[in-house]
């Protein structure tokens, strides 16, 4: 079975979702800082949960072409395949994840201050569940 992990790479916290073994359901399980050793944590992330397929949320414009933003998660993908050479990496458009995620934790009843903590790694399951819902079989 493949185990996912998403990624919604942002330029000061990184949020993090681990798919169910099954590859069905996901779950934000961390916020990483940007500015520390993120790739060494997610590395270390890989090996803990048997990780096979990163999903990595790219930050498309509205009409769907990359912008510098998205060169900047490329390059980080990039360092990331490097410290993970035996893990697939995928890219999956992240329009409108943050929206969504804050949206669910607003229903959920989160206050400010737990949903600044919460949002990332929401973001993050937001990314992962995409792809999840998407892949029927047919992806990695």
């Amino acid at each position: 079975m493949t185990r996912y992990l998403g990624l919604d790479i942002g330029s000061v916290r990184i949020g993090v979702a681990l798919s169910d073994p099954l590859g069905m359901f996901a779950q934000g399980i961390a916020v990483l800082k940007a500015s520390g050793d993120w790739i060494s944590e997610t590395a270390a992330l890989v090996g803990r949960h048997g990780v096979s397929v990163v999903v990595i949320g790219l930050p498309l414009r509205t009409g769907g072409e990359e912008g510098p933003e998205a060169a900047r998660v490329r390059e980080k993908a990039r360092v990331l395949a490097q410290a993970c050479p035996k893990v697939d990496i995928v890219f999956w458009d992240e329009r409108f994840s943050t929206v969504i995620a804050e949206r669910a934790l607003l229903e959920a009843d989160f206050s400010r201050k737990k949903r600044r903590g919460k949002i990332d790694q929401t973001a993050a399951a937001v990314i992962l569940q995409g792809f999840l819902d998407r892949k029927g079989g047919d992806l990695p």
